[in-house]
């Protein structure tokens, strides 16, 4: 039996979970309050701080450290990379250091795990399906300008757990399935899966694609121009409004479905018609990658928190359930997913190096 303790760091909480072998035994949401991180300048100076609440919640849990054969971590902003299990090294903490993609919570993943492991004999460290899980077909990386190569950012961590889990569920095998997967969350991504491989996917984590409750979606690219150089906004700010304070946040100044759908029902006529648009654009996007595979779809999903919200589903599923089978997977199992990675690769799969 292996024991794996799984990682996920957010912006104002670190999730905890300890699994032995498919079983979990404790699950844990350790919360961050704004004046804990704000001594912070950067993301990466959180590691120690991080680490050492992870191993004060295990120690009051009564869990033997030495115990642990895997710590998995959520992986972040690495360089683009494809779908697997990867075996944290040095060349991946010195890019999470230098932020090379950028700066996000989940970057702090791989350096959690590692720095845990280290401490336990025998202990490895692992990263699972980063959101930079880029297997994207030639022909989707293309736009109309050469210096905006399309790029691929996605919930790339629940959509293949996700994948793995209906193909179980019908007998049969990922890389058997051609699936369009929609992760609904405070980010929405729309990808199609071909085989084993996502041919096509948007650069979810900057808005494209469909709006969410945070993000802006495919905009007016020349109405963000024109505003960008407008002068009355900082880049930060335009940044902001694309993800972080677009989308339902814009619109209604709040970024959970189940209450703009609560103001819908209560008669707010605005709210109903926003949260209306935002799953038009997700039945768009699930049109398109429908396209992509060529009409060849074996399953439609939704998974995410959003899921679980039958206005939504509904929908969507008037949208695009006649195209083919239709399945709601409602939340996510990201810590599931960690942990199942790191088994697989105890249990001998080959880790793919970084």
């Amino acid at each position: 039996m292996y024991k794996i303790l799984s990682i996920n760091p957010g912006s104002t909480s670190t999730k905890i979970a300890c699994y032995e072998d498919e079983n979990l035994v404790f699950e844990q949401t350790i919360r961050h309050s704004g004046d804990e991180l704000s001594k912070y300048e950067k993301i990466f100076d959180q590691y120690e701080f991080r680490r050492n609440v992870i191993l004060t919640c295990l120690k009051e849990q009564g869990v033997d450290l030495a115990e642990f054969s895997a710590v998995v971590g959520r992986g972040g902003l690495l360089r683009p990379l494809e779908s697997g299990v990867y075996e944290v090294n040095d060349r991946m903490i010195a890019d999470i250091k230098a932020s090379i993609n950028g700066e996000h919570a989940s970057n702090l993943g791989s350096v959690l795990a590692r720095e845990i492991a280290s401490t336990i004999d025998g202990c490895r460290a692992f990263i699972v399906d980063p959101v930079v899980v880029d297997e994207l077909q030639d022909v989707a990386r293309v736009s109309g300008l050469p210096q905006f190569p399309r790029r691929s950012t996605f919930h790339a961590l629940n959509q293949k757990a996700i994948a793995r889990r209906y193909a179980a569920d019908n007998n049969t095998t990922y890389e058997k399935l051609n699936l369009v997967i929609a992760h609904l969350g405070g980010g929405i991504s729309v990808a199609a899966h071909r085989f084993g491989r996502v041919v096509d996917a948007p650069h979810a984590l900057d808005g494209y694609g469909a709006f969410s409750p945070e993000r802006a979606g495919t905009i007016d690219a020349g109405a963000l121009v024109r505003l960008c150089f407008s002068g009355d906004y900082t880049q930060n700010e335009i940044l902001k409004m694309l993800c972080g304070k677009g989308g339902l946040m814009a619109h209604l100044g709040i970024n959970e479905a189940h209450v703009a759908q609560q103001r819908a029902n209560d008669g707010d006529a605005h709210a109903k018609l926003v949260l209306e648009a935002m799953s038009y654009t997700v039945g768009k996007e699930i049109g398109a990658m429908h396209a992509v595979l060529e009409g060849k779809t074996d399953a439609i999903i939704l998974t995410g928190g959003i899921a679980n919200n039958k206005f939504v589903v509904s929908y969507i599923e008037k949208m695009v359930g006649s195209l083919t089978k239709f399945a709601v997977y409602p939340g996510e199992d990201e810590m599931g997913a960690l942990a199942m990675g790191g088994l697989r690769a105890l249990r001998g799969e080959k880790t793919k190096k970084y």
